[in-house]
């Protein structure tokens, strides 16, 4: 139940324009400009007090722009900003102050922009990791490649509009004694990455950034995958998932009223209490309430026990059948929440969650 709650409140914060861009200047509907969305504080010392730090919206449009309010996800983030007009071709602040009175852990806390000639809210984060006393590298960046340390090696990049990109990075450690250049095989298309800076200096930090562009031909969760070679050492592969929809940014409004819009009699299939290797077929029954015809691009279900089957297109007023079926054999004892997220061409409801529950005995 816990996974469920999480995941609806991530598909309630996909509303939001909350594009990590690594280093790169981020630009919004050519009307702000954000010099960043992402700050990363790296590891510090509890001890060390208060963070800072500054974000830049540049007003790149034809006329004024007000910062309107920030809302910080957390009372340990104190926030302030430029609030006066943000004239055409000037800049305005968001300073952010993170309290570092919470404890010894990683964060990541985010700030809500609202700004009066965008439509949507900017998601901003700040993270970091705050340490109790001085750790050695060797035991922050615990997965080593030769000399190089990392932290992870499976990466959330988050959502891609189609046409777009998205990335982000995370910070990496040349744990030796020379200079380390760090290079990738085997790169999935669509995917770039790198470090920077490109000569990691011994016994300090870099960002590995990495960048997903969109494909038309992916669409939904999918991989991406990375090998990386340090010191001449080829290390584990990397792996990154994005989720790609359609982008309807610039959609009119009579676009938007003539569009598709998929509907669920039922969101969610309860099969109740069944035995392990019962067989599972779980059939939900669509409609399109719109008035053009609904396209399903994908499929994606959070558990490989369930799998997703043809995907029908509806005419304005058709209905249709989708089916799931799912191994019993894969599912674990007790109770069972199994997610079905399905990609559609629908601006007013461009991911459909369906659901999968019961219990295993």
């Amino acid at each position: 139940m816990k996974r469920f709650v999480a995941y609806v409140l991530a598909s309630l914060l996909c509303a939001c324009v909350a594009m990590a861009q690594g280093g790169k200047p981020v630009e919004l509907e050519g009307i702000a400009q954000f010099d960043k969305v992402i700050h990363d504080f790296g590891d510090f010392m509890l001890s060390d007090g208060p963070k800072s730090c500054e974000f830049k919206v540049k007003n790149i449009g034809s006329r004024p722009f007000a910062i309107l309010q920030v809302v910080s996800s957390c009372g340990c983030t104190d926030v302030t900003w430029t609030k006066s007009p943000v004239k055409e071709g000037a800049t305005g602040i968001i300073s952010a102050t993170y309290a570092n009175d919470q404890g010894a852990y990683p964060f990541e806390k985010t700030l809500t922009v609202y700004i009066s000639s965008l439509e949507k809210p900017v998601i901003l984060r700040l993270r970091g990791n705050v340490m109790e006393k001085k750790k050695p590298l060797s035991q922050i960046y615990t997965i080593r490649i030769g000399d190089l340390g990392l932290k992870e090696d499976t990466f959330k990049v988050g959502n891609i509009n189609q046409g777009g990109e998205r990335s982000d990075f995370t910070l990496v450690a040349n744990l030796g004694k020379k200079p380390l250049t760090v290079s990738f095989k085997d790169v999935s298309p669509s995917l770039s990455i790198k470090t920077d800076p490109a000569t990691i200096e011994p016994g300090q930090t870099a960002k590995l950034i990495y960048t997903i562009k969109s494909d038309k031909s992916l669409w939904g969760k999918n991989w991406y995958h990375a090998t990386p070679v340090a010191g001449g050492r080829q290390g584990k592969v990397l792996k990154f998932w994005a989720f790609t929809k359609e982008d309807f940014t610039g959609w009119t409004k009579e676009q938007k009223e003539k569009a598709s819009q998929p509907m669920a009699a039922a969101s969610t299939y309860n099969f109740g209490v069944i035995k392990a290797g019962t067989p599972l077929e779980a059939v939900f029954e669509l409609s399109n309430a719109g008035k053009s015809k609904l396209v399903l691009y994908k499929a994606d279900a959070d558990h490989d026990a369930a799998v997703p089957g043809a995907l029908p297109s509806l005419a304005p007023g058709a209905k249709g059948s989708f089916k799931v079926k799912v191994d019993t054999n894969k599912l674990p004892k007790g109770e069972v929440v199994i997610i079905v997220t399905l990609t559609t061409n629908s601006p007013l409801r461009p991911i459909v969650n369906l659901f999968i529950s019961g219990a295993i005995e």
